[in-house]
């Protein structure tokens, strides 16, 4: 291949004079400053490669003469000539010469026009329009960054597949035309056929449309017949039915009537006896009372005298309680103090509590600030106004406050002085008996406790060792539950689960020794941190089954079609093909693998696990994932914990929220777990509370030895006061209460009718407030939507009613404490008096106890007669009672047999009316299907009778039971109609729904023979003539048809040579550019895991559309070219430039700083890559500011700037072959017979 010597410009942008810039040697770098004129070297090469002008930097080519651009041009000419050498020596020149405004060309220094110093140029190898030659300065990066449709016309270019472009669009038209004939004649040609048939149709209607309207009038006639025949057949049906049903209700009335006697009958007997019943019981109840009367008089007689017995033991008693009691007084007073200055300190606290709750509650408002402020005016306005008032009302309620605290005082003391005098009473009754039995009891006391002491010992130890056992029980089961609630798992399994389960279930029963289990559920992560991990990896392995061999594997999928269960994996461990572990992935930092993370007690699933996980490994970020996956020498498959899965084909799947659901079956095993141990907790804790309840048991022994030993101690002491004191004056006691409790009445009465007038007052006064505040505050009530404003106030006057409630309980308690202080006072001073007046009253009280004895034996004697003869009435009445209760038995049986009789004759009666209806409506229908006959004059045959006798009254239902009806019904039964034309079988048809269903065809039958009519218009006469005249229509588009296509079929054959043409074009050059621009591009990149490729968007026809261009950058993931950055883009676009240029290379490239976006690693790799090309393909003519760049060239031309009156510039060059570095060498003898002598 030949290559560009050298180059002559005169006069030439910043060239003054002649310059002759060269000669070029295989790699050159043109350097110098900014401003000094290197780009207009490539200029100047633009220029004589017949560059457009306005690529040139410039707007017209007189701007092109040196100082023309202030305006001073040195001359009226300027030219650019270039020298070219081929491989054999041979040299040519290419000259382009500007005169005027024109430009001339010349080749080998003769005259030459454009088109044929162009032709020239290509035959050297540079294309002008493919612009194969050069590279101007800032396109580096717009090549990469070209649209898909511009990158197609850089390769039409190329591969000259442009010049067929207008003939291919020519082509195309004239082939859619020609297509777009071919089609509108096919479609005459259906129009005309269509006509043709029509015609014909038209023809054969006419001569049907007469057989139709005779046929459809026989097949309405059948149908009527078919009606009629089945109408009088259900007619004769229903008329014997109603024959037989009125017989049934007939003989069900007469047995009712029957059954009716006997029922009246038997009830009678029933009234006698119940009366008889009510005489003997009303005997009884008078017996009863006066059992009733005389028994209270025996037990007051007894009472009397145990009162008068147990009153002398009280007595004495009392005696030596009261002495007891003087101390017990002292005491309680004591405690008393204590406790009413307890409820003072509680009170303080609650004002203090109630405080902080009112400033609480008050930050907390229900209406909104406008409505607040409103509400706060009006209820000052209503306050002032109902000021007078209130203090009126507030005056009452404080005075009637103090009534009813004063009555409650006297209801506590009248309450306490009736006690007081019960207990007097009870006293002396009870101590005449007391002494006895004290003693007994005593004894009773001492054994009972021995007892329960034994008892309690027992229990003791059982509740303690339960309660124990509940602690651990408790905490154990706390611990569980919490887990499983922040595990959130509410596990229900579905009918699907379940299904799958009880499969399993089966095919271990059915393979005990060779089933083994789902994956899942035979193995498990080190750590939940790396659930998601495993379960992203093992993927649909989670729940597949594993098997032992490859046969149990087919059996259970055998099995599983049978049952025609769900499809399911199998896992045959004979048959898994596993990989051996790669044992150097466990020395790589930061990341573990798979099989290291799940562990199984299954020793032979550890092949299963290897099978499923690989050499896979699990890191802990997505970054160190994504590092280890794709930055080492080789790709691995590695997966980040939160799931995001890194393939070593470059797929990246992410986790997912699908993904925690799917890793939540390791938690649901652990759960599952925990909830057996859940439940037997649970069942055990039932039982230890079964135990525990037993603590009841032992708080019952404890207060039942506490109280047996309190009850000895206080026998013993009440025994002792009994027997050493006597009772003394209890008589004087209650006399003085009952003085006592007169006068505390007689204060209660005033108190009262004190009370209720100052109710009446108070109910006054706060009608008068309510119907004042009402009038304030009606607008803003109804505003906010309620009835009176005192509904709003109530929620906070309540809160404040709960506090105030609160007050008075705590009032109440300290008014409680004061007065039972002063009663304890006052009572410690009775007692002191009374001890003097007991014995008194037990010498009076022995005396009498005499005489109450002969009153209790006489009021025996009276109740026990009347006793007995209540029992002997009360024989008597039970077997009464049972006769009662037979005969009551005997007359509901009969009730439930008239019962049933009368139902089943309503129900027959109701069934006979339906019959009568439905025969009717038979009777009804038959009439309108006459008069239907009657109207649309269908010829039947009649038997007997004529169609006239047919009433034309079309009848309904609100015409039945008429008079007309029933004489229209009995014309019409006399008419008799012939049915011998009616098929037999449509006669046998018995079931409705058989008639109805053949009833329903005939109508379609008729319905669509009547449609079909409609459908047919009258008859044409002249549609044979019509039918000749489409025949010849038809027969003029056929020949237009076929003439249309054979044009179409020629047009596309010529249109398919152009394509196939331009096509072979494109494609060679495609495919070429295709293959080199990975190989290049891994070159430039010195890496073999770089990737470059071109895809079209139309495969078929490439150059209609776009032409992706992508590259996978060394390390990088695949992404969009505009997300690569500068250097890359430069690299890339070089490689695809190179590509290009390999498809049809020049035999220089001139390329103008491609290193401006090069960092110094990429400057490298390209400078490199240009030099092998240079020295090995085509000669490198490249500007550039960079030092790591040019240094490696084997020229350097360098550009300097001179100024007079305005910037020239000069030319020097520097032969760097002349100075070897280490690789000089292998530069010569790769070279030496390309190298050029200044």
């Amino acid at each position: 291949m030949g290559y560009l010597k050298l180059l002559v410009v005169k006069d030439f942008k910043s060239w003054r004079g002649e310059q002759l810039i060269g000669p070029f040697m295989r790699f050159n770098c043109i350097i110098g400053p900014n401003g000094s004129g290197k780009s207009n070297i490539m200029d100047a090469v633009s220029f004589v490669m017949c560059e457009k002008i306005s690529n040139l930097r410039v707007k017209s080519v007189r701007e092109l003469i040196h100082g023309a651009h202030v305006g001073k041009p040195v001359s009226s000419t300027a030219s650019v000539k270039m020298v070219y050498c081929e491989e054999d020596g041979e040299e040519k020149t290419f000259s382009r010469v500007i005169r005027g405004s024109c430009s001339e060309f010349y080749f080998n220094d003769k005259s030459v026009s454009r088109s044929a110093y162009i032709s020239e140029l290509e035959k050297v190898g540079i294309l002008v329009k493919a612009r194969n030659f050069l590279i101007f300065q800032g396109t580096v990066e717009s090549i990469a960054m070209k649209k898909p449709k511009e990158r197609t016309q850089l390769f039409e270019q190329i591969s000259n597949s442009w010049e067929y472009a207008e003939d291919y669009e020519q082509k195309k038209k004239k082939m859619q035309q020609a297509e777009q004939d071919a089609q509108f004649n096919y479609n005459k040609k259906k129009s005309v056929a269509a006509e043709r048939k029509q015609a014909k149709m038209e023809k054969e209607e006419a001569e049907h449309y007469q057989m139709l309207l005779k046929e459809l009038d026989e097949e309405r006639i059948q149908r009527q017949l078919f009606r009629l025949y089945h109408n009088e057949k259900h007619i004769d049906f229903q008329k014997k039915n109603l024959d037989e049903k009125n017989m049934e209700a007939s003989i069900k009335k007469e047995s009712l009537s029957a059954a009716e006697d006997a029922f009246r009958a038997k009830k009678k007997v029933l009234g006698v006896l119940n009366r008889d019943q009510q005489n003997m019981e009303k005997e009884m109840k008078t017996l009863e009372a006066s059992l009733i009367q005389q028994r209270p008089l025996y037990i007051k007689a007894k009472e009397n005298t145990s009162y008068q017995i147990k009153k002398v033991e009280m007595s004495k008693k009392s005696l030596r309680d009261k002495e007891k009691s003087c101390d017990k007084e002292k005491q309680n007073i004591k405690e008393l103090e204590i406790e009413l200055d307890d409820i003072e300190k509680a009170w303080r606290a609650f004002e203090k509590k109630t405080e902080e709750e009112i400033l609480k509650r008050a930050a907390r408002v229900e209406l909104g600030d406008r409505q607040l402020e409103r509400y706060k005016e009006l209820k000052e306005i209503a306050r002032k106004k109902v000021a007078t008032l209130t203090q009126q009302l507030e005056k009452h309620r404080w005075e009637d406050k103090a009534d009813q605290e004063r009555l409650k005082l006297n209801q506590r003391k009248k309450q306490e002085v009736q006690e007081n005098i019960k207990r007097a009473v009870e006293q002396i009754e009870e101590h005449k008996k007391r002494i006895e039995k004290l003693e007994e009891y005593a004894k009773m006391c001492t054994e009972s406790l021995a007892e329960k002491k034994q008892q309690e010992e027992v229990l003791t130890k059982e509740v303690e060792n339960a309660t124990k056992r509940m602690a651990e029980v408790n905490e154990e089961l706390n611990k569980i539950v919490g887990e499983l609630q922040n595990a959130k798992i509410d596990y229900h399994e579905g009918r699907r689960q379940q299904m799958k389960a009880e499969i399993l279930e089966s095919l271990k029963r059915l393979y005990p020794d060779s089933v083994f289990g789902r994956l899942l559920d035979l193995c498990h992560p080190i750590h939940k941190k790396y659930q998601l991990a495993v379960t992203k990896v093992f993927s649909r392995y989670m729940t597949a089954i594993v098997v032992a061999t490859e046969k149990t594997a087919k059996d259970c999928i055998r099995f599983l079609k049978q049952e025609r269960a769900e499809p399911e994996t199998f896992l045959a461990l004979d048959y898994l093909d596993v990989r051996p572990i790669n044992e150097k992935l466990r020395e790589i930092k930061g990341a573990k693998m798979l099989v290291d993370v799940v562990q199984t007690p299954f020793a032979p699933l550890k092949k299963v696990i290897q099978f499923v996980s690989g050499n896979g490994l699990v890191c802990e970020t997505v970054k160190e994932a994504k590092q280890i996956a794709f930055d080492g020498p080789v790709r691995l498959k590695t997966v980040a914990l939160d799931g995001t899965l890194f393939l070593k084909s470059g797929v990246i799947s992410g986790g997912s929220s699908d993904l925690r659901v799917k890793a939540r079956c390791w938690d649901e095993k652990e759960m599952n777990k925990m909830k057996e141990r859940r439940d037997s907790l649970i069942h055990e804790l039932k039982d230890l509370m079964k135990i525990k309840r037993k603590e009841t048991d032992l708080k019952q022994l404890y207060a039942q030895c506490h109280g047996i030993q309190m009850r000895l101690k206080y026998s013993q002491t009440e025994l002792e006061l009994i027997k050493k004191k006597h009772l003394a004056n209890l008589y004087t006691e209650k006399s003085k209460l009952e003085s006592e409790l007169v006068n505390i009445e007689s204060q209660h009465d005033m108190l009262n009718e004190g009370i209720a007038q100052r109710k009446e007052k108070i109910e006054e006064f706060q009608k008068k407030i309510n119907e004042a505040e009402d009038a304030v505050f009606r607008e803003f009530c109804e505003e906010i939507g309620i009835e009176n404003i005192r509904v709003y106030e109530q929620e906070h006057v309540r809160q404040q009613e709960e506090i105030d409630k609160r007050r008075l309980e705590f009032e109440n308690q300290k008014t409680r404490l004061n007065f039972q202080l002063e009663y304890n006072r006052d009572h410690l001073q009775k007692l002191t008096n009374a001890v003097s007046k007991l014995r008194e009253t037990i010498r009076k009280d022995e005396a009498e106890i005499i005489g109450l004895q002969k009153d209790e034996e006489k009021f025996l004697k009276k109740v026990n007669e009347l006793a007995k003869e209540q029992e002997h009435l009360k024989d008597r009445l039970n077997v009464h009672k049972s006769e009662v209760i037979k005969t009551q038995k005997e007359v509901e049986e009969l009730r439930k047999t008239m019962l049933a009789l009368n139902r089943e004759a309503t129900k027959l009666q109701k069934e006979a009316t339906a019959i009568e209806t439905s025969l009717e409506e038979k009777r009804l229908r038959r009439h309108n299907m006459l008069l239907e006959c009657k109207v649309q004059d269908l010829k039947i045959k009649l038997l007997f009778g004529s169609l006239d006798d047919i009433s034309e009254i079309e009848l309904g239902t609100e015409t039945e039971g008429t008079e007309t009806t029933s004489s229209i019904y009995g014309r019409e039964e006399a008419i008799q109609i012939d049915y011998s034309s009616l098929a037999e079988d449509l006669k046998e048809l018995e079931s409705h729904k058989e008639i109805e269903d053949h009833l329903n065809q005939m109508q379609q039958e008729i319905k669509a023979k009547e449609n079909t009519l409609m459908k047919t218009a009258a008859p044409n006469l002249r549609a044979g003539e019509k039918l000749q005249i489409a025949r010849d229509k038809f027969q003029e588009s056929i020949d237009a048809f076929e003439s249309s296509r054979k044009e179409a079929r020629t047009c596309k054959q010529e249109f398919e040579e152009v394509k196939k043409r331009r096509y072979e074009l494109f494609s060679r050059c495609f495919e070429h550019a295709s293959v080199a621009i990975d190989q290049i591009y891994k070159k430039l990149c010195r890496n073999n895991s770089a990737q470059a490729f071109l895809s079209p968007e139309n495969p078929e026809e490439p150059y209609l559309e776009g032409i992706g261009f992508n590259c996978v950058a060394p390390g990088k993931r695949f992404m969009p070219m505009d997300c690569l950055s500068g250097g890359e883009k430069s690299v890339a676009a070089l490689a695809l430039v190179f590509a290009i240029h390999s498809f049809r290379p020049a035999p220089f490239f001139v390329l103008d700083e491609i290193d401006a976006a090069l960092d110094n690693t990429n400057i490298d790799k390209v400078s490199s890559f240009i030099r092998e090309q240079a020295h090995e393909r085509f000669q490198m003519i490249v500007i550039s500011l960079k030092e790591e760049f040019y240094s490696k060239a084997d020229a350097l031309i360098g550009v300097c700037p001179e100024r007079d009156d305005f910037m020239f510039s000069q030319v020097l060059t520097l032969d760097l072959t002349q100075y070897p570095d280490t690789d000089d060498q292998e530069r010569k003898e790769k070279h030496k017979h390309s190298s050029v002598s200044e």
